[in-house]
């Protein structure tokens, strides 16, 4: 995932909320959301990496979430191990959080944020192997080889820098969610998913003086700085857009798998994402049970 939004109990009734986009290179093999098993027979609905076998962001009927996206770094090798087996390392767990960061070696992975959730416990932390080069850090624990802290109730947004670093785009999904949160004093907002999926959706790309500085071109800090990632010319963009909506007995999960209308050439810019031929997906699961799945027409937005 590059983009984030989150509310953990904000809403009453839902202890969790998400909003992502997942930027990827086009080429790289993708299983959509669809329930599945991990290595030890953990039941899990997410989506699925085919290039090493993890996944961004998952959910267990045992109430086990996890979310993951990565640190923005220029000039630095890849790490021998993926970063999706964290998410999956998490999901097929029962160890708390701070063990779990324990166990963690930093220095098999490049930069990552992952974000752990417990549904039946209701704890929730970020860890990190990357420690933010600004603001507040004193809260921060040192875990091993990793840094993290556990998250109270509240609305959080993450991109591919600290969490809530506050750049444009994660600014303006946050502002969404917390526009949800605003009209769900008592319940859920009938509308909910329309403010998200407008912000999920939106390629207006930051003004160049908003742009953030992590050592990469700027002409890519330009093109990954919209909410929506359209960056033809190096064949990486927005694959997919997620919701998520947690109650108590069940999690609904909701998925756009953004298709392009051509095959990839070298030479041509003009292909994009029509959402008119994004897949639609939707996947509920019963925190005691599997999950069922059903699949239709996305909603209008």
């Amino acid at each position: 995932m590059c983009l984030i939004a989150f509310a953990i109990g904000a809403v009453p009734g839902h202890p969790l909320l998400i909003a992502s986009n997942r930027d990827e290179h086009l080429a790289r093999p993708t299983l959509p959301l669809h329930a599945w098993q991990l290595d030890n027979g953990t039941p899990v609905v997410a989506g699925r990496d085919q290039h090493a076998g993890g996944t961004w962001l998952g959910v267990t009927p045992q109430g086990r979430v996890a979310m993951l996206t990565n640190v923005r770094e220029a000039g630095v090798l890849n790490a021998p191990q993926s970063r999706g087996e964290l998410v999956t390392g998490w999901l097929q767990g029962t160890q708390g959080w701070g063990d779990f960061a324990l166990g963690v070696d930093a220095g098999q992975y490049s930069g990552f944020n992952l974000v752990l959730g417990d549904l039946v416990r209701g704890e929730w932390a970020w860890i990190t192997n990357r420690r933010p080069a600004q603001g507040d850090t004193q809260a921060l624990e040192a875990l091993g080889s990793v840094v993290g802290r556990p998250l109270a109730a509240g609305v959080y947004g993450l991109s591919n820098a600290a969490l809530d670093t506050p750049w444009p785009k994660t600014q303006q999904l946050k502002q969404a969610l917390w526009s949800v949160v605003d009209r769900s004093s008592s319940t859920l907002a009938a509308d909910w998913r329309k403010p998200l999926l407008a912000a999920l959706l939106d390629r207006q790309q930051a003004a160049a003086d908003a742009l953030p500085s992590t050592g990469a071109p700027r002409v890519w800090e330009q093109a990954l700085s919209s909410p929506f990632v359209d960056y033809a010319e190096r064949h990486y963009g927005t694959r997919s857009s997620l919701l998520v909506c947690a109650s108590a007995d069940e999690v609904q999960m909701e998925e756009w798998t953004h298709e392009r209308t051509a095959p990839l050439d070298e030479t041509s810019t003009s292909s994009r994402w029509p959402l008119a031929h994004s897949t639609y997906r939707r996947m509920c699961i019963s925190m005691c049970g599997m999950p069922a799945s059903s699949n239709g027409s996305p909603l209008t937005v």
